[in-house]
């Protein structure tokens, strides 16, 4: 674990811009670009502080927003709660929106951590060339980072709104805070150019401090790009040289694909992960009290977490896997054992009490809600799957299937019987699923393939139809605005447009 790296951001105030004019006094004990970023040292600090974010992201939103959102996963809905919340209007494909805005509040928190990110990174590009490092590599390095940052930032808002503000420098006052939206293209292009960058700056994972971004992170960013924009060939060029050249190999058993609390973090599959620390320090996550279903007495959830002092949980919780992803497994895959577990919920309102849980995430640890489990933004497997997809997009399916067999091989499963373009698609989409599942990538596979209307209106119609299978109790149903909300993207944060006019 690097403790570096996770170190809390300790600039409390917004770093600004300073007067060339020799009349301007910057105070010297305050804070500013004006005195802090003056060293290798305060660049190095600077960096760490836009990973920062992160955190919450992955353990709080993102998974919300990309899995939740999808076929994979639903609300475990508590009728003794009332009022639904935003968390459940996102599960139901219900999120309140109107003239391209939403009051929902997960998609503001998502919103405001990732500009957190750009802003934080701007502030570096801004200054970094002004300042003498120790060496050319180091400055390149943080550099590098920097420009993975921005542009995974923008990545994030792209998939999730089409349409954001492109801020590329520091924000100085109100009148630079609030800019048109840019569109989708510009936004695009701008990763691109970044993560290009990013690509040839980063050193590869063998020379890079675990948890930074690498040159095989920013190349496979760059990739998910391009698999967007149906870019195959250039996803193809990527990945064939991140498998070649960047020294990742999927881990024998899918159970160690994923971090352990205290152990097993940025392990040789994985090419970008977020950095969690268990304990007192302040870097910890509580992901699986966030998603684990309840009711849960203290005994049911000290099974699954292995805790010395479990406590248990009444309120209402999220990402339980549906019944149409725990079908998705083939027979015998070994991933289903590992990805879920089931847990019998003794105060549950339902006459079957009986519950799946994303086992994946389950990890022992030491004490309740402190958790120090890292989460795969990008693993060796997606790198494989990346590769199957664009070739076979350009009518390569007999080379696309050695890379897809290396992800099946290891779940257990015999080689695909894919042989034409159209049936290899097919079977790619259904690896990305299963093998990638709970890890926020179904609802943004969806969008890009197309697929968001046929999938989530069948999958509506199989929850009203039938919703004590989706963990209603006896009498309940989904409300009657549940899948109406169909929209590749997310309205803007009605908070955050009500500061910009130009939204």
């Amino acid at each position: 674990m690097n403790k570096r790296l996770i170190a809390t951001w300790i600039l409390g105030i917004a770093l600004t811009g300073c007067s060339k004019d020799f009349l301007t006094i910057v105070p010297e004990t305050a804070l500013s670009s004006a005195t802090f970023f003056k060293t290798q040292a305060d660049f190095q600090q600077a960096v760490n502080g836009a990973y920062v974010p992160l955190r919450p992201i992955f353990n709080e939103r993102w998974w919300i927003l990309g899995e939740l959102h999808s076929d994979n996963a639903y609300y475990a809905r508590n009728v003794l709660f009332g009022a639904v919340d935003p968390t459940e209007n996102i599960a139901d494909f219900a999120v309140p929106t109107a003239n391209g805005v939403t009051a929902n509040d997960n998609v503001l928190q998502q919103y405001r951590y990732d500009y957190q990110i750009i802003a934080r990174a701007n502030q570096v590009l801004a200054l970094i060339d002004g300042v003498t490092f120790d060496s050319d590599a180091t400055k390149n390095n943080l550099k590098g980072q920097a420009l993975f940052l921005r542009g995974f930032a923008y990545f994030q808002l792209a998939s999730l709104f089409g349409k954001v503000p492109l801020h590329l420098t520091p924000v100085t006052g109100r009148d630079d805070a609030a800019l048109p939206l840019s569109t989708t293209a510009d936004i695009y292009a701008q990763i691109e150019k970044d993560v290009t960058a990013a690509t040839t700056l980063l050193p590869n994972k063998a020379k890079q401090e675990a948890g930074r971004a690498t040159s095989g992170a920013a190349k496979t960013l760059l990739a998910n790009l391009y698999l967007v924009q149906k870019k195959w060939d250039k996803v193809e060029t990527l990945m064939r040289d991140v498998i070649t050249n960047d020294g990742y190999s999927l881990m024998p058993n899918y159970d160690n694909a994923f971090s352990f609390s205290t152990s097993n973090k940025n392990n040789a599959e994985s090419v970008f992960e977020v950095q969690f620390l268990e304990g007192s320090a302040g870097y910890n996550g509580n992901l699986i009290y966030r998603i684990v279903p309840t009711p849960i007495t203290s005994a049911e959830l000290g099974v699954i977490t292995g805790t010395s002092n479990p406590q248990g949980l009444s309120g209402e919780n999220n990402m339980i896997p549906t019944p149409d992803i725990i079908a998705a497994y083939e027979p015998g895959d070994k991933r289903k054992d590992i990805s879920i577990g089931f847990v019998t919920l003794s105060q549950s309102l339902r006459a079957n009490k009986e519950y799946p849980y994303v086992k994946k995430f389950a990890r022992p640890h030491a004490l309740h809600q402190n958790t120090g489990t890292n989460w795969s933004v990008y693993r060796y497997a997606e790198v494989l799957l990346f590769m199957a997809e664009a070739l076979n997009e350009q009518g390569k399916a007999a080379e696309a299937a050695t890379y897809l067999n290396q992800v099946r091989t290891r779940a257990g499963l015999a080689a695909t019987q894919a042989t034409s373009q159209a049936d290899m698609r097919t079977a790619i989409y259904q690896e990305r699923r299963v093998e990638l599942a709970f890890e926020a990538k179904r609802w943004f596979d969806l969008v890009r393939t197309g697929r968001v209307k046929e999938v989530i209106t069948a999958y509506g119609a199989r929850i009203k139809a039938n919703p004590t299978a989706y963990y209603f109790p006896a009498g309940a149903v989904p409300p009657p605005n549940a899948f109406t909300v169909l929209d590749d993207y997310y309205g803007l944060p009605a908070v955050e447009a009500a500061l910009t006019p130009s939204f």
